[in-house]
């Protein structure tokens, strides 16, 4: 009995679709749509609202202590901390030597210059590298000497190029290594 129900069902379905033609089907489906878009933003709407009519949350009395500022000393403890250690500066020039051929680049000599800041009591190294490669390795050089010496600032960057066809070019890099004083100890 449940067989004759469905397909009299599916029969009258038929008939009712070719009596009412395709343009009145496609209102009905189109309005069909319609509603359940409706039903479904006024769902939404509803949520927003309740989100909304809740209240915030109260923020915690026991709020994390914030660390009080460091003091002067401290300051300059950490300053002398981050220095490099003057005996090992060859070891750091060997290290951009060592960086240089690793990525690739030629390096023939550098220029070095050091100096001494009586107040600061910080020595400096300041070293000048010709090289010779690509682009994207003079770049990787410099990123990974930074990286290599933290206490190092990158001073100069520079590129020059005698075609534009080549695919290496000639780069100067400077670079100045702050350094502790000698006997270590801070003013």
């Amino acid at each position: 009995m449940m067989a004759i129900d469905i397909s009299l069902l599916r029969l009258r379905a038929q008939l009712l679709l070719r009596r009412a033609g395709a343009p009145a089907c496609l209102a009905v489906v189109l309005l069909v749509l319609g509603m359940a878009t409706w039903a479904w933003a006024w769902q939404q709407r509803v949520v927003a609202a309740q989100l909304e009519a809740r209240p915030l949350p109260q923020p915690s009395l026991a709020v994390a202590a914030v660390a009080p500022p460091a003091t002067a000393s401290e300051n300059l403890a950490r300053f002398y901390a981050t220095l490099g250690q003057q005996r090992h500066a060859e070891q750091q020039v060997k290290q951009l030597f060592d960086l240089a051929a690793k990525n690739g680049l030629v390096l023939a000599q550098g220029e070095y210059k050091n100096g001494y800041d009586k107040a600061s009591r910080v020595a400096t190294w300041q070293v000048t590298l010709p090289l010779k490669g690509s682009y994207a390795a003079v770049w990787q050089f410099a990123l990974q000497a930074l990286r290599a010496a933290p206490f190092a600032s990158l001073d100069e960057l520079s590129f020059r190029r005698e075609q534009i066809a080549d695919t290496e070019l000639e780069a100067r890099v400077r670079l100045t290594f702050y350094l502790a004083d000698s006997a270590g100890e801070a003013p």
